[in-house]
């Protein structure tokens, strides 16, 4: 179960992307416990510097502010590197339909960045995430890899490119690469604040401090919400994962689905709080409901997510209530 006992060869080298951003310093403290050497590459730009300060006078980590849309900043970080985890991305389905052209040189550019970097450098296993955004209009539920629709914003379009580009890297130059497709994750270092913050955060914190939320829609939208916990596991174990399944993308979840009133009521129970939530419009480009099918994960990637969404949840709440 999880990933304490994902083993790797005795000072592997991690290059993680977006490092300072909320998976990816997760993805930092669980490796630097492992003993392993971290490099972390962000700009800061969605990242921030308090979520990797505990890291900074660890011996075996590294920072370097630096931009992926720079190559010679992404062959430097790709040195004598064994496994790139690539975070980093600008998020938020809404601020992607504001500004296609940022997503574009960020997500697209800046990755295929990381991935010629990585191929220059020999690196051994280059994973990345991608997102349950590519699904897009495609009403099947649960989610099933191969079955997907028509994409609902520049976003999706992203990380699908993302997706296209990476297979091809390992068909014409041999690079093993993973796709992660995420679902939803939250966890402690998700950013609560912003137009554009995650659901869940942003309700943790508007009512530990007796703030009325908004639920975009009629809340019986639903989501398979996956804690940061079992991203961690997956990212450890896609770097294991045999050379026969490199180029495909994988589901990432816990396999299950909430709606989004259920969610609220469930964090004000925790909480304590009889905070009643505005409604507001849907948002433009959201996908109404979403729940994955893990089974290629869990065949291919020996992935077997061990944390669910109310033992998540409350570990999430508690967290918030310390940092708040």
């Amino acid at each position: 179960m999880g990933y304490k006992n994902v083993i790797f060869k005795e000072n592997s080298v991690f290059l993680i992307t977006g490092g300072a951003g909320f998976i990816g310093s997760n993805l930092c403290e669980a490796i630097l416990k492992k003993g392993h050497k971290v490099i972390c590459l962000d700009n800061l730009s969605t990242g921030k510097e308090e979520n990797i300060s505990e890291f900074l006078n660890n011996p075996k980590f590294t920072f370097i502010n630096g931009d992926i849309r720079e190559l010679n900043i992404c062959m430097n970080a790709c040195e004598g590197v064994d496994y790139v985890l690539h975070q980093a991305a600008w998020g938020s389905v809404p601020r992607s339909i504001e500004k296609p052209l940022l997503y574009e040189e960020i997500n697209i550019k800046g990755s295929l960045n990381i991935l010629e970097a990585a191929r220059q450098n020999n690196v051994k296993k280059f994973v990345y995430a991608s997102s349950s955004s590519v699904y897009g209009d495609e009403p099947n539920l649960p989610k099933v890899e191969g079955r997907e629709g028509n994409l609902l914003s520049p976003y999706a379009l992203t990380k699908r490119t993302n997706e296209e580009y990476a297979k091809l890297y390992t068909q014409l130059y041999g690079l093993d690469t993973y796709g992660l497709r995420y679902f939803n994750v939250f966890g402690k270092r998700q950013d609560p604040k912003g137009n554009y913050a995650a659901v869940i955060p942003k309700f943790i914190k508007q009512l530990l401090y007796n703030e009325r939320p908004t639920i975009n829609g009629d809340g019986k939208q639903s989501r398979d919400f996956t804690f940061i916990e079992n991203v961690i596991e997956a990212n450890l174990k896609a770097c294991l994962a045999p050379k026969q399944v490199a180029g495909q993308v994988f589901n990432i979840a816990f396999g299950g689905r909430e709606d989004l009133i259920d969610v609220y009521n469930l964090i004000c129970k925790v909480l304590n709080k009889k905070i009643k939530p505005h409604y507001g419009p849907e948002r433009k480009g959201d996908i109404k409901h979403s729940n994955a099918d893990i089974s290629l994960a869990r065949r291919l990637l020996n992935y077997d997510p061990s944390w669910d969404f109310e033992m998540g949840i409350k570990n999430a709440i508690q967290w918030y209530k310390e940092n708040s």
